[in-house]
């Protein structure tokens, strides 16, 4: 924490703000978060000493803390002093009111050709019909069986090459699989080196086992090479995470000589690589995947929930060697046990007639058309990729990303601000919006042309002090 700046910061708000002393304190909180001049879990200075630093009473002080707790910025503990809540970076944009139009979450549009209803059902009355259904409603094998290995195989060899049946693992989710990885490959206090603006999972699972996480620069095609060695050289981390392709949420996509440079820095200082796939397959003409350009340093995951349905709860994972698979495999029995019978005897029955690959068709024809409704009303200024499920949207110079996420889901608009995948500095004046959550391409249409009005729309000073 940056004691000297935060308290610049408070000054500031109490000098411009015209309203009460004791509400401009919690906005000044805020705006550290955001800057990061302050972060989750820091310990704030004493209340005397800030009362002394700021030129006003104790009693003031109090009311202002009282105040950021009831907004769930801090919290205090008795005999050890008072704290930046871990959460507080999402108390200003995440509350419990339902945005008209929700495009916070990363989801496939649901295509209305195939009916996806239409074919689950007939499917799980198929399914009820000619397994035995003992067998579906028990615990299941970890990791699956050799058929629905086999299937998986098939699934993602577009992506990572052929691979045997024994290098696949099923897994109930990629969050439950990186989670798995992290905790087998570190330990708390280690380090964990990924890109400043990063899948917001990854930091959720190294926040709660208390691994410590490093952000680098990237740019148009992913992790910036020196800033990665650089980064190597000094904290000699042993797991990278990277997103090669439509990066979330920068949408940044590696190009195979930038693949190749990052597999070589990892190959160099002895670290493996965590390479998080939920969008390859979404591209009619994928890369290869850093596991099939070399196998022995990558854990791969490739998640379902966003080129089929995230309703499914199922991932396909494999690791570098047979030992490591067998620790994993572990780690999965510890903690989520096994996935769900049903579930993945659904989708391995449409992998293996067709299904899954007629429906992920539909998917990314309907991306598509929603990325040219997006470049039509947007412009092409922003972060995207034609094929891609989101934008990572810059914001004129007068709306900081939190404030316009607030603004807009009192507008009805629910969007993600880009502090939520920020590992350290200052957010950038960007927000990520999710074309495939929108219900239809007119809801799209309406909701895009809703936010450039709202970027249109500048501020008055005095806004952080009613949202």
């Amino acid at each position: 924490m940056n004691t000297h700046e935060l308290i610049k910061i408070m000054k500031f708000f109490i000098e411009h703000n015209p309203g009460p002393i004791y509400l401009s304190i919690p906005n000044a909180l805020i705006d550290a978060i955001n800057k990061g001049v302050i972060g989750e879990g820091d310990k704030l200075p004493p209340q005397r000493s800030l009362a002394k630093e700021l030129g006003t009473d104790l009693t003031t002080i109090t009311r202002s803390f009282s105040e950021a707790r009831k907004q769930g910025l801090i919290e205090a503990t008795v005999g050890r002093g008072t704290f930046i809540r871990i959460g507080a970076s999402e108390t200003r944009w995440k509350n419990t009111n339902q945005a008209v139009v929700d495009l916070t979450m990363n989801l496939p549009p649901i295509p209305e050709d195939p009916s996806i209803k239409n074919l689950i059902q007939t499917e799980l009355s198929s399914i009820l019909r000619q397994q035995d259904l003992h067998a579906l409603l028990s615990y299941r094998l970890t990791g699956g069986t050799t058929d629905e290995r086999k299937q998986a195989c098939r699934w993602v060899s577009p992506v990572i090459g052929q691979r045997n049946e024994d290098d696949i693992l099923i897994v109930p989710g990629a969050q439950a699989a990186i989670a798995a990885i992290v905790t087998t490959l570190l330990k708390a206090g280690d380090v964990l080196v990924t890109d400043r603006f990063t899948y917001p999972g990854i930091r959720t699972v190294c926040a709660q086992f208390n691994i410590l996480i490093k952000g680098i620069d990237s740019d148009a095609e992913g992790m910036v090479p020196d800033q990665l060695e650089d980064a190597c050289s000094r904290l000699k981390p042993r797991l990278i995470y990277c997103t090669p392709t439509i990066q979330n949420p920068t949408t940044s996509t590696m190009s195979i000589e930038r693949r190749k440079r990052v597999l070589s820095i990892a190959r160099k200082h002895n670290a493996y690589i965590l390479e998080d796939d939920p969008y390859s397959l979404l591209l009619k003409n994928p890369l290869p995947a850093l596991a099939q350009l070399d196998p022995s340093r990558v854990f791969y995951v490739a998640s379902l929930s966003k080129v089929i349905s995230p309703s499914l709860r199922l991932a396909f994972m494999c690791a570098p060697d047979v030992e490591l698979s067998t620790r994993i495999t572990a780690a999965l029995r510890a903690t989520t046990l096994t996935n769900s019978g049903l579930m993945t005897a659904l989708i391995t029955r449409w992998i293996e007639k067709g299904t899954a690959t007629q429906i992920l068709s539909a998917i990314r024809e309907e991306l598509s058309e929603r990325q040219k409704i997006a470049k039509d009303i947007l412009g092409d200024t922003h972060c995207t990729h034609p094929e891609g499920p989101h934008i990572w949207l810059k914001l004129p110079e007068w709306w900081s990303s939190i404030d316009f996420v607030s603004y807009a889901r009192k507008q009805g608009l629910g969007l993600v601000p880009s502090s939520v995948f920020t590992v350290e500095g200052e957010p950038p004046q960007r927000i990520r919006i999710a074309l495939g959550s929108a219900t239809s391409r007119e809801n799209l249409t309406n909701s895009l042309k809703g936010i450039v009005d709202l970027m249109n729309h500048k501020k008055t000073f005095g806004f952080d002090s009613i949202v």
